[in-house]
């Protein structure tokens, strides 16, 4: 009877341990959402359409521009703030970006404008938020509000086609490409993944969001570090704004609508916690594939765009509730 007891404790506590492996949750929703691709999908004979070369690439191809703006989205909530702005600075970048070049400017001039215009618009969420000491949920939506509504005045309300004629067309074309895309999103992951886990800037993050008090006390610029998360955070924004406007071939001030929510989805999918200090981005990387792997299968099974929208609503509360979970069962 002991022996059996005993068995049984020690079973719970080897399950207990597995679910404070902070890395095991996302992997896990991972393999959920690979194992639903796989059987829900649509099949081609017997082969699921799903596993198809092509279409994996395409999965990629659909998550890079939310997975760079989910890497960014990392930084600024592991160090305790939230940016509500990047997808409206998605959009600032490829407005400005697809005006500057079909004016005739260099295709390198014209990203450098376009990714400059959104990292002043980190910069100026970070100063906002350190000098004036406000809420960063305040101070991010007046920037999204504001960046949309720059991006609307300079080209009034109009949008710019892009690769139409021999003026663009290469260049366009060559950005927009699905290996140039992932490639892009792949090198900014791997940016990401050495600022938070290699250097000391990372370790300052950590400290910032775990505690601000203490790292103050402790000796770090929490200021400085602060400001450079959002400046980062504008940045990667601005660079999938220029890859969003090569890859369906215009620039248009209403584009990335809702894709701050998307990132802030990702990142917490992945296991960082949205009252700062936890998180990696690996998990956001995880998280980035699990969400686009749905919406590949809702797309496959054709299901309609709202109800998917739903969906998503619904994986954002179990993500959390699971953080909460392996949260109370660490403090046990």
């Amino acid at each position: 009877m002991n022996f059996a007891a005993e068995r049984k404790t020690l079973s719970e506590s080897s399950v207990s341990a597995m679910w404070r492996q902070s890395w095991l949750r996302p992997v896990a929703t991972l393999l959920f959402v690979v194992a639903l691709a796989t059987i829900f999908s649509p099949r081609d004979g017997f082969f699921p359409i799903f596993w198809q070369l092509n279409n994996l690439a395409n999965v990629l191809r659909q998550i890079s521009d939310i997975g760079i703006l989910a890497m960014g989205m990392t930084l600024v909530i592991i160090c305790g703030g939230i940016d509500l702005s990047v997808g409206s600075l998605l959009a600032l970048s490829g407005t400005i970006f697809a005006f500057a070049f079909a004016s005739g400017w260099p295709p390198a001039v014209a990203a450098v404008l376009a990714i400059g215009a959104a990292t002043v618009g980190g910069l100026i969420s970070g100063s906002v938020i350190t000098q004036l000491r406000m809420q960063p949920f305040i101070v991010t939506l007046a920037v999204m509000i504001g960046s949309r509504g720059f991006a609307k005045w300079l080209v009034k309300n109009a949008t710019i086609a892009l690769g139409y004629d021999d003026q663009t067309r290469a260049v366009v074309t060559f950005i927009g490409q699905k290996a140039f895309v992932v490639s892009t999103f792949l090198l900014v992951t791997a940016l990401s993944y050495v600022m938070l886990s290699m250097l000391r800037f990372g370790r300052h993050v950590m400290a910032i969001g775990g505690s601000e008090t203490a790292a103050r006390l402790s000796g770090i610029n929490v200021t400085w570090v602060k400001i450079r998360v959002y400046v980062f955070c504008g940045f990667v924004a601005g660079i999938a704004g220029v890859l969003y406007s090569c890859e369906v071939h215009q620039g248009s001030p209403n584009a990335g609508v809702g894709y701050e929510l998307d990132a802030i989805a990702a990142a917490v999918i992945g296991g960082t916690s949205l009252s700062g200090g936890k998180g990696g981005i690996l998990g956001t990387l995880v998280g980035a594939l699990a969400l686009g792997i749905l919406s590949n299968l809702l797309g496959l099974r054709n299901v309609d765009e709202n109800v998917q929208w739903m969906l998503k609503a619904v994986i954002i509360l179990v993500a959390v509730w699971l953080q909460l979970v392996g949260a109370k069962k660490q403090s046990v």
